[in-house]
């Protein structure tokens, strides 16, 4: 049974250092565990969408809430699924600091990311967005 799992965080250390970190490790060990997914981030928040099978979202999910670079971890959304929408990304990467703020202004009371103040519908609707306006990197 495939699942999707979206939630949002605040980052303890936003650096790029420690975002490029959090992405390589999730793209060496999401493939084995047949987790895609996509990593927003941008003012210290993280949004990310994982998609796989739900014993293994559901493992990945515990240990985020638990993971020390981590806080303020809130569910947004969570679905069962027939098929995934970031089937092609161990885990795609968006830095919201270098897109274009309108893309964020549609789903948004302001141009800066606040998964916190809109529903979870919302947010993978720009996260759909942000693939279909080939916005997402890291595409392995």
């Amino acid at each position: 049974m495939l699942v999707r799992l979206l939630y949002a965080s605040r980052a303890v250390d936003a650096s790029a250092e420690a975002i490029e970190d959090i992405v390589t490790k999730s793209r060496h060990y999401n493939p084995t565990l047949g987790i895609t997914g996509i990593l927003c981030h941008g003012g210290g928040i993280f949004l990310q969408a994982i998609e796989g099978g739900r014993m293994q979202v559901s493992d990945l999910y515990g240990h985020i809430q638990r993971d020390v670079r981590h806080k303020d971890v809130v569910l947004l959304h969570y679905e069962e699924i027939t098929e995934r929408r970031f089937g092609g990304w161990t885990m795609g990467k968006v830095n919201l600091s270098k897109i274009n703020h309108s893309i964020i202004l549609k789903y948004s009371e302001t141009p800066e990311l606040d998964p916190y103040a809109v529903s979870g519908k919302v947010s993978l609707a720009l996260l759909e967005e942000l693939m279909a306006t080939a916005s997402i990197i890291g595409r392995i």
